[in-house]
């Protein structure tokens, strides 16, 4: 493979260098985008508060990365769209708490990039609380959920709706024939790749779950089109990330599908000692996204790829990132709240009535007359905001003196 640098396509010794360089300067974007790209500052906080700082929720699956970019509209395998959490990389069972002040920090730093005034926040949080204890009802159940999405999210929702294989072709691909053409998002892929490639997608399992979605044939055949490695997403830094290209039995619109292929890591998540998870990091998220997201969940599968870890997932026309730049403050008001029952639901689904009511009621407590949500909530908010203000410019700084340079970032 030689050199490609004239046509924007690094060679595989190149491709770590591009993708370091590609996630800082997202991240250098602005604070919200930051926020989102530095997990890490938000765990290192949640290793160093003490324990009495945060309530001790009960056990269950949690997103561990719940941040406003990780939900948005999926559709299940019968192409039925739900607003779910759509990304479980850091998937753990863990404390529910820790939810709700990643999700609570994300809210935050949209209301600033959208120069909304600090007492939005305020009420944010409080609409956040609200939402979030809304799920927690006696009459909770799965299928029924009477919220009516705000607006900024009904906008999505009915894009989301509006989709089919030709829009996801060319947003995905940029080509609604069947390839992926290679250039600055697709690169090329090396002999071990490919060949890794076929025989994952040659498995019963694999199989199995491209004939699964949109009314395919049981028994129809599958063949791999094309395939390339894939850079997209601050978080993939340094693991495998692949689109496989299928066709099902022929090749109209129902009969092609686009593979996510994922390598899963070990969570940086704080996880409940002694929790009965899987040990294999593929299992832990498919199983951790069957628990909170069902619609996305029961279209992933883990399996193995040059001996690692992947999950595999059909990309639906219908999935859609949850991308919200400007809020006004009666808007923002109702995302947060939406949201916060969005993410209050998954955790829910996973109690009985009686673990439902307890946690509910530790919820309730600690309130002041000031704000109309728990206090612990409120301070976590804004002592990582104000640390990942200073955080986000000191990145800046480094990434404006190192390209003056003329230095790839982090040398």
């Amino acid at each position: 493979m030689g050199n490609r640098a004239n046509t924007g396509i690094p060679t595989l010794d190149e491709r770590t260098a591009v993708l370091t360089n590609s996630r800082r300067l997202k991240m250098s974007r602005s604070a919200h985008a930051f926020v989102r790209g530095n997990t890490r500052q938000f765990y290192e906080w949640l290793e160093s508060v003490r324990t009495e700082t945060l309530p001790e929720g009960p056990p269950v699956w949690i997103c561990g990365d719940c941040h406003l970019g990780n939900l948005g509209p999926v559709a299940d395998a019968r192409e039925r769209i739900r607003i779910q959490i759509r990304d479980l990389d850091q998937t753990v069972i863990g404390n529910p708490a820790h939810d709700l002040v990643r999700l609570g920090l994300s809210l935050a730093s949209a209301a600033r990039g959208s120069n909304l005034p600090g007492i939005t926040t305020a009420k944010m949080v409080e609409q956040m609380m609200e939402g979030y204890e809304g799920a927690f009802g006696d009459d909770f159940e799965e299928d029924n959920d009477s919220q009516s999405p705000p607006v900024s999210v009904r906008l999505v929702l009915k894009q989301s709706a509006r989709r089919s294989w030709i829009h996801l072709a060319r947003e995905r691909l940029d080509n609604p024939k069947p390839s992926i053409p290679l250039g600055p998002r697709f690169w090329p892929l090396s002999k071990d790749e490919r060949r890794g490639l076929e025989e994952l997608f040659d498995s019963d399992d694999m199989r199995q779950l491209a004939t699964s979605l949109r009314s395919r044939e049981d028994d129809a055949r599958v063949k791999q089109l094309d395939a390339a490695y894939w850079m997209k997403g601050c978080s993939s830094l340094g693991r495998l990330r692949y689109a496989v290209l299928l066709s099902i039995g022929n090749k109209s619109s129902n009969g092609l599908c686009l593979m996510d292929v994922k390598e899963a890591s070990k969570p940086a998540a704080p996880r409940q000692p002694h929790s009965n998870m899987p040990l294999d990091s593929a299992q832990r998220v498919v199983e951790g996204a069957r628990q909170l997201a069902p619609a996305l969940g029961n279209r992933m599968r883990a399996g193995r790829l040059l001996e690692r870890s992947v999950v595999v997932r059909e990309l639906m026309p219908q999935d859609l990132k949850l991308e919200i730049e400007r809020l006004t403050c009666k808007e923002a008001m109702k995302v947060a709240r939406y949201l916060a029952r969005v993410v209050g639901r998954a955790h829910a689904r996973q109690m009985n009535a009686g673990t439902r009511k307890s946690w509910f009621t530790d919820l309730q407590a600690n309130r002041s007359k000031e704000l109309d949500a728990p206090s612990w909530l409120w301070s976590s908010i804004v002592q990582l905001l104000t640390s990942h203000e200073g955080a986000y410019l000191e990145h800046c700084r480094k990434y404006a003196l190192e390209a003056a340079r003329g230095l790839p970032f982090g040398t």
